[in-house]
């Protein structure tokens, strides 16, 4: 029967139809489908079943084969006001089987407090044509439980506090037109539920405070034209969950305060419109929670206050369109946004998270990782190949940042300084000049370190020049000046180098013929270390007053002394500069 109709009509002969598996109904039941232009569609024929016979049917605990049938105004609610029952007391029906049917009713079609004890309930392939349909409270046995290819064309759905065991339920399929859909307090029981290609359209989908316990669940391919969909308080137990290829529309999509539990949860490729979508205070015990290439609109992306200890949350390669996006104080084992387009504002202040994989990303807007009213605890900070046309909002201090970057243990020196290279030019511009002199250091380091490395992978006859080379500029302007960041430090050289060419003279005035001789007598009377501190000092400045001479192996000395102290004093000019005019 084809789901594509505007309105229909029926009419009832007094004709017998004999079904394919032979039970035969005194009525025909014709329905006509129209198109919006009320233009017959198709014409269908059904065993026409009076809502009195069906009643006896029950009265009698037969089963109720409904397949191929037409049914009008069923209701147990009319049932139980007919022989005084209790509006809330259980109807049994034994089993139920309506595959192919024809559901009608001014007041809506009734199930609410039934329990199907036996069998398999199945209404493969049926229309629910007008008004509201209700299991609301229903329970279910260990059989399958069957709506696939059904279409709900009018009203409500309701399965509200509705309690299932062992057996799946399933609505692959399935067309479910405007109109609010309740799961509020439902029980899934274990079986599977499978929501698998269902068409909802402007429909608030409604599964909060429900318990699907250790059963898969299966949104796969469903799609949401609008409303929105409401998992607020639900429980999942070790059961995969997938929305992979779903489609949200601009419906909100709320799984606030859920508990995932252990399974494993995938929304992979699956598309979301101009709407939000809120995770906050969300709970996953143990598992994998994957986005991968999923497409985002214009609404925020929330994951506040999350407590993922143990999970991996991928969203690699996902498209995050024009909405905010929020980690703020939550926990995660791992998060990759790996490959990722970052156009807005993303939110990392994260409580705590071993490892977040920002690398081959394009940032156009502002990350935020800096504390701010509690401390934020990340092991590994990878961005590898990023591209920062935004900028990352951090402290180099509180956040850790040398330790957060070094933690690649996969990441070759290459990779280590370009992206200490990126956070200096972040800093310097944001303004945090102490933070951009520190990243500065560990980008030369790393970039000498990397420059040795693939010298001598080049070449390892390399290596006998390489090694003595970089040990002089770790020592010049590594240790000397940490790169010209640090005037305090290039005037602490300054000394050091001054005693240790004093300490020179000294020795070599005792233990050979060289000697520093005084040009005009020594009025003074001088010791020899305070000659070759008086003569260290002049020479290392390059003063040159002449009072005193070098003889011997000294002079030479002295000259290399007259170049270090001129280079040093160079140095420390360039970053006592460096520092001022910033």
């Amino acid at each position: 029967m084809t789901f594509q109709y505007t309105n229909y009509k029926v009419e009832v002969k007094n004709l017998k139809y004999t079904t394919d598996d032979g039970r035969v109904f005194p009525k025909t039941a014709i329905v006509t489908l129209l198109d919006d232009k009320n233009k017959s569609v198709a014409v269908e024929l059904f065993g026409y079943l009076e809502s009195e016979k069906l009643y006896k049917m029950i009265d009698n605990k037969e089963y109720l084969d409904l397949d191929h049938c037409l049914i009008k105004n069923f209701s147990l609610s009319v049932y139980r006001g007919e022989r005084g029952i209790g509006k809330k007391e259980y109807v049994d029906l034994k089993g139920l089987s309506a595959r192919h049917s024809f559901f009608e009713s001014k007041f809506g079609t009734d199930f609410s407090f039934s329990e199907f004890s036996e069998g398999d309930l199945s209404f493969e392939g049926s229309h629910f044509a007008k008004g509201d349909v209700s299991f609301n409270s229903a329970k279910f046995g260990d059989g399958e439980v069957s709506f696939s290819n059904t279409l709900f064309r009018d009203g409500n759905i309701d399965f509200a506090n509705a309690i299932f065991s062992s057996g799946d339920f399933i609505f692959k399929n399935s067309v479910i037109h405007d109109g609010k859909m309740d799961f509020q307090y439902t029980d899934f029981g274990q079986g599977l539920v499978s929501f698998v290609n269902t068409e909802f359209y402007s429909n608030q989908v409604s599964f909060i405070n429900t318990n699907f316990n250790d059963g898969e669940v299966s949104f796969k391919i469903a799609r949401f034209k609008g409303g929105g969909i409401d998992f607020h308080f639900s429980k999942f137990g070790k059961g995969s969950i997938s929305f992979e290829r779903a489609e949200f529309g601009d419906s909100n999509v709320d799984f606030r305060t859920v508990e995932f539990n252990d399974g494993r949860i995938n929304f992979n490729r699956s598309v979301f419109g101009n709407c939000n979508v809120s995770f906050e205070g969300s709970q996953i015990r143990n598992g994998k929670f994957s986005f991968r290439k999923a497409k985002f609109g214009k609404g925020n992306l929330n994951f506040e206050l999350a407590e993922y200890d143990n999970c991996e949350l991928n969203f690699e390669s996902t498209d995050f369109g024009e909405g905010d996006i929020s980690f703020h104080n939550s926990r995660f084992k791992s998060l990759s946004m790996k490959s990722c387009h970052l156009d807005h504002y993303l939110d990392l202040r994260v409580a705590k998270c071993d490892i977040i994989d920002l690398s081959d990303t394009i940032v156009r807007d502002i990350i935020d990782l800096q504390p701010y009213d509690f401390d934020i605890d990340i092991r590994l900070l990878d961005l590898t190949g990023m591209r920062l046309l935004g900028r990352i909002n951090l402290d180099w201090h509180s956040n850790r940042v040398e330790k957060m970057i070094k933690e690649q243990n996969e990441s070759s020196f290459r990779q280590l300084a370009e992206q200490f290279r990126m956070l200096k030019e972040n800093f310097r511009l944001t303004g945090k000049y102490g933070d951009e002199d520190l990243a500065y250091i560990q980008f030369k380091r790393h970039e000498a370190k990397a420059d040795l490395q693939e010298s001598i992978k080049k070449n390892p006859m390399n290596a006998f020049w390489q090694y003595p080379a970089k040990a002089f500029q770790w020592l010049v302007f590594d240790q000397a000046g940490l790169y010209a960041t640090n005037p305090l430090r290039v005037l602490f050289s300054m000394v050091v180098g001054y005693l240790f060419f004093s300490f020179i003279y000294v020795v070599l005035q005792l233990f050979t013929s060289a000697d520093i001789t005084s040009s005009v007598g020594d009025p003074d009377h001088l010791s020899t270390v305070q000659v070759a501190l008086y003569h260290s000092a002049i020479t290392f400045l390059t003063i040159g007053y002449g009072d005193y001479y070098p003889s011997g192996v000294i002079r030479w000395v002295s000259g290399l002394e007259g170049f270090v102290g001129l280079f040093l004093m160079s140095y420390f000019t360039v970053a006592f500069v460096r520092k001022i005019l910033r």
